[in-house]
């Protein structure tokens, strides 16, 4: 009786709709092509043929003057006026399944690491509305992302959101991978948008490897690919993760980077007519990069806990698309250029870096020894320049005496290697350590001044010569 009953509602919305829709190319604007008699609606994908070669695909962006923009999937090239456009499907949505893991998959969903397409048998929209407020369940179990740094001294949640600030070349996709491998989480979700070509077989091979990958799914849009894909990538991404979590799994979900995506979604909005506001962004990037953050989190099913990169220009950590990440996220994560220069890896600047539900996820030991390890960091980096020249003196700042003593203890916690892997409750105990186990090494101006007392002592009170 159900299935006949879905039977009967799927003849009357056939009935409903337009046996073909169509339309025909207008015009083109750069990348944006114009159609008209076609009122298909925003967000469906159309086909547009060409004379010579394979119709493109396209998605519908909005309208102006009585045409319909469409934004072609692939280039335009071989478009021309008087071209017919068909309407293919009324909604963007993907194909999604636990087949899935261990794959590559382009921002439509289609395998690209040369194996069979996965046989998938579910179907998920890709434009679906966030979590209910009221549905989301208060995050108070933490997450290992397998960084000692991280899970020491800014402990995520599950379903927590977190962003990975950083300028280029200061080690942000050795981190993610690390992450990717190392995490106590079941599902990793990987976006790769807007990189170049080359490191795409970098990261699955170098930074993920093969244990990585097994329980892992990678969604790729390179740089050369149209904005819309790039865009689609986020959205992609963001519903397969979904699927896991709807499975009762917990997921990571790592975009790199939420920037390129508001740099594509910035394409489109100035193709389609948006006007600029700071920095040449149209409002549309702020809106989607609220829509897109808020569909991860923790549901009475599963979790998502997301780790956003964003590509900080002119290490600016004030650009706009900085600025508003870090008030839409639970946290972030600075990298340092200087850090990174003196090959302190990973380049994580906890003093700039903070994790909003930390005090709720650690217990009071756990707490008390990562305040006290900021304490020390501040006070030397407050009198670093004394103590690089020698000019401190030791015995006038208690705080800054225990940090000297302590700043190799504290090094050695915060540095970790590529094929080092590490868990919550280690890198709990090794905070413990570096701030309850000092190694001294005195400076060398108190050890010269040490050496000359004793001379003097000694000469003092050795016998006069006749």
């Amino acid at each position: 009786m159900q299935h006949d009953a879905i039977n009967d509602q799927w003849q009357q919305l056939q009935r409903c709709m337009p046996a073909a829709l169509t339309g025909s190319v207008l015009s083109t604007t750069g990348t944006m092509v114009s159609v008209g008699g076609f009122p298909a609606p925003v967000g469906a994908l159309v086909e547009i043929g060409r004379q010579s070669g394979p119709s493109l695909e396209g998605e519908v962006l909005g309208f102006h003057e009585g045409a319909t923009l469409v934004y072609p999937l692939q280039s335009p090239t071989g478009v021309r006026r008087g071209n017919r456009v068909w309407l293919r499907r009324t909604t963007a949505s993907l194909r999604v399944g636990d087949a899935l893991l261990g794959r590559v998959i382009d921002a439509r969903g289609q395998a690209i690491d040369g194996h069979p397409q996965p046989v998938l048998p579910y179907r998920a929209a890709l434009d679906r509305p966030p979590v209910r407020p009221t549905d989301r369940p208060r995050i108070d179990t933490p997450l290992s992302t397998g960084i000692r740094a991280i899970d020491g001294l800014l402990t995520c949640g599950r379903g927590q959101r977190m962003g990975i600030f950083a300028g280029s070349g200061v080690g942000k996709s050795v981190t993610l991978g690390m992450m990717a491998r190392y995490t106590s989480a079941d599902v990793t979700v990987i976006a790769l948008i807007g990189e170049r070509g080359r490191e795409v077989n970098e990261f699955v091979q170098r930074d993920l490897g093969p244990e990585g990958l097994k329980r892992s799914v990678v969604v790729v849009a390179t740089s050369d690919d149209p904005a819309i894909l790039r865009v689609r990538a986020a959205w992609t991404a963001t519903t397969v993760a979904e699927y896991f979590r709807s499975q009762g799994l917990d997921v990571l979900l790592v975009m790199d980077s939420l920037t390129r995506f508001a740099l594509a979604q910035r394409e489109i909005g100035l193709a389609a007519g948006e006007p600029p506001t700071t920095r040449g962004y149209p409002p549309s990037v702020f809106g989607l990069l609220a829509k897109l953050v808020e569909r991860a989190g923790r549901t009475p099913q599963g979790s998502i806990t997301a780790f956003y990169s964003v590509l900080v220009e002119a290490d600016d950590p004030q650009e706009p698309i900085a600025d508003t990440v870090r008030g839409l996220l639970d946290g972030h994560t600075w990298l340092s250029r200087s850090l990174a220069a003196r090959g302190h890896y990973p380049a994580i600047d906890v003093l700039e870096s903070i994790s909003r539900l930390m005090p709720e996820l650690i217990d009071q030991p756990h707490r008390v020894a990562a305040q006290r390890l900021r304490e020390l960091l501040a006070a030397y980096r407050d009198h670093e320049d004394l103590i690089s020249i020698g000019a401190y003196r030791r015995g006038s700042h208690p705080v800054v005496d225990a940090a000297i003593d302590m700043r190799a203890s504290i090094d050695a916690f915060l540095q970790q290697r590529m094929d080092e892997s590490c868990d919550l409750q280690s890198a709990r105990e090794g905070l413990l350590r570096a701030v309850s186990q000092p190694s001294r090494s005195p400076d060398t101006g108190s050890a010269v001044m040490a050496a000359a007392s004793a001379q003097q002592n000694a000469a003092a009170t050795a016998p006069a010569k006749t």
